[in-house]
């Protein structure tokens, strides 16, 4: 069986030590020798060709990238760029799996133009940062073993990379791949296109092998995953109280793909909070958020979908109390991490890599473990009581909203609330409804994209099927070029009926 090559790219004169010892260390695993055979240029014997030349010929015919990124650009061609950048391009342009690792913590002082090289890799592809030498072999011997699980060299019993026996192409959505491709390559540069065949993007995303899709395939673009992971759900629950409680207020279910449920476990949240409105002051748009900042909301559903165990036969569960938002998941952080580490910066070591891959992509989430520490910095930066995490049989995020940093009592409650209008110049309103959400922030003209950049949606079809059509069946808005639908210059106002609507909205908001 050929070995696969293994293209070891870096400044050499920074890295010599940790190239050396890793071509060593591929050469003697007792594993890692029968599958993989490292190229290092310094180890080529001296042709008439151009060196150049040669390092971008042996990027393109190698089978895995590995940068190593550190303070040094390193040398710069005519056209200013260093052969490290020259050579991730060319793997990027070949479509080649890519492990970067980066030496050393963000705060490092380094070159500026390695800094935007950094930038931009993290734009691209999954990056991990190392100290020692040992730390950088672990890294690559879990990419390496992820790899070839991947590639059904070796046995994988892990859900996300298992086949699916009975699914077929058949049961992918074209329309969920376009969407993906669409926006993979506004978010990431993705390089292929919304026009290739269903094979070619699922293989380019390792979801699909010898014809056969994997699990992960089916989650994120099936047309109906849930036929064959029944209890691959989000469930959404809203109590008026601090316990739970019945009967329930409001209770949902979400399947479809992974994208569908967290657009529609999040909406169902997002429903149930406030959402403050401020003035024009600033700005002729009125500005709107929310009392938890979306981003903080969106991170922790997306993290329960992305890293759940799916083998588990129970589902997430969403529950919004008076005082607090708990998202759980059947599944548990990995070895590697305890609670204690999240709060700062740390390696990520996603529980389905090539789900959370393809969620990466879209820029649903990121993969360099700094989501959770972007949580507390958001909702410190807001003045609410830091999340909590418990990590007991099931994963347990809690998201605390304002009231809680008061006592719960009813008199204290009443009076908090009567007093927001007056002590604030905005309006706190409560619209379960969604398409009243629209209506209450389209102000004048404002394209698809600017209501839903005002609202913090990023799913198109979840927009227009419960926010737009609806509002449009009620009459409460229209277009501003009605006889050409799909025009680029296609604006949406309202109508009258939807400014008396607003207006009622705004009544039945005041205080008494």
């Amino acid at each position: 069986m050929p070995k696969e090559i293994i293209f070891i790219s870096s400044v050499q004169k920074e890295f010599a030590a940790e190239r050396k010892a890793l071509a060593a260390y591929i050469r003697e695993d007792e594993l890692l020798k029968l599958f993989f055979e490292p190229y290092l240029f310094e180890e080529v014997a001296a042709t008439g060709e151009n060196p150049g030349a040669v390092y971008l010929k042996e990027v393109k015919s190698c089978d895995i990238y590995i940068g190593l990124l550190g303070t040094d650009y390193g040398f710069e061609d005519r056209g200013g760029i260093s052969p490290t950048e020259r050579e991730f391009d060319a793997a990027q342009e070949s479509h080649k799996p890519c492990w970067v690792f980066i030496k050393g913590s963000s705060a490092l002082q380094r070159h500026p133009k390695e800094a935007a090289f950094i930038e931009k890799v993290g734009e691209r592809v999954s990056r991990k940062r190392y100290e020692t030498l040992d730390e950088l072999k672990k890294e690559i011997y879990r990419s390496a073993i992820l790899y070839l699980k991947q590639s059904g060299k070796i046995d994988a019993d892990d859900f996300d990379s298992s086949i699916s026996s009975k699914a077929g192409l058949e049961d992918i959505s074209e329309e969920a791949l376009s969407e993906f491709v669409r926006e993979a390559k506004a978010k990431r540069n993705f390089p292929l296109k919304e026009s290739d065949s269903k094979e070619k993007i699922l293989t380019h995303l390792r979801l699909l092998r010898q014809g056969q899709l994997s699990n992960s395939a089916i989650l994120a673009f099936g047309k109906n995953p849930q036929v064959y992971f029944p209890s691959a759900t989000v469930k959404c629950a809203h109590f008026h109280g601090l316990t739970v409680s019945k009967p329930i207020p409001d209770y949902k279910e979400y399947g479809g793909t992974v994208f569908q449920m967290a657009e529609n476990a999040l909406d169902f949240v997002l429903s149930k909070i406030s959402l403050a409105t401020g003035d024009r002051s600033k700005s002729l748009l009125v500005e709107t958020s929310y009392e938890i900042p979306r981003a903080v909301i969106a991170e922790a559903i997306i993290n329960a979908i992305a890293h759940r165990d799916y083998y588990s036969k129970g589902s997430i569960q969403v529950s919004v109390f008076k005082d607090r938002i708990e998202i759980s998941n059947p599944g548990s952080l990995p070895k590697e991490l305890d609670i204690a580490q999240l709060k700062d910066p740390h390696s990520s070591y996603p529980h389905n890599p090539t789900l959370a891959n393809c969620m990466f992509l879209t820029g649903a989430i990121e993969r360099f473990g700094t989501g959770i520490p972007e949580m507390y910095a958001l909702t410190a930066e807001r003045g609410l009581k830091a999340p909590d995490f418990e990590d007991n049989k099931t994963f347990m995020v809690t998201l605390w909203r304002p009231s809680a940093r008061t006592d719960h009592d009813t008199v204290h409650d009443t009076a908090h609330d009567a007093a927001h209008d007056t002590a604030h110049d905005f309006l706190f309103l409560n619209l379960e409804y969604l398409p009243h959400r629209l209506i209450w922030i389209l102000e004048g003209e404002m394209s698809r994209s600017e209501m839903m950049e005002k609202l913090g949606l990023t799913h198109r079809t979840n927009f227009n099927d419960n926010y737009l059509d609806q509002a449009f069946e009620n009459g409460w808005i229209e277009m501003t070029i009605p006889d050409k639908p799909q025009s680029k210059k296609q604006r949406y106002r309202l109508t009258q009926a939807g400014m008396a609507e607003k207006e009622k909205i705004s009544n039945d908001s005041k205080p008494n």
